[in-house]
């Protein structure tokens, strides 16, 4: 039973995957991340797989209207930034 239920949570998140993928496809990456504007189909077509497991991150980063993928937040580039200020 409790199998039956896992395996039916993960096939509705995958569902809920799919239709978000397709229109975050179509309209909603170019609305993430502005270096993807100009992709192609093919491109599209590749990120879809990756967006139906990653749809709740991009969810919120899509609503949020967030323009610009995050920055890299590592001890070394804290360092770096630190040293740079005057």
């Amino acid at each position: 039973m409790m199998f039956e239920t896992l395996l039916a949570a993960c096939g509705i998140y995958l569902l809920c995957g799919v239709a978000f993928a397709l229109p975050f496809a179509w309209i909603g990456v170019g609305r993430v991340d502005p270096q993807a504007v100009g992709g192609s189909w093919g491109f599209r077509l590749l990120i879809i797989p990756g967006t139906m497991f990653l749809w709740p991150l991009l969810a919120w980063r899509w609503m949020k209207g967030l323009h610009e993928p995050p920055g890299e937040n590592s001890p070394h580039r804290r360092a770096a930034r630190k040293a740079a200020q005057p």
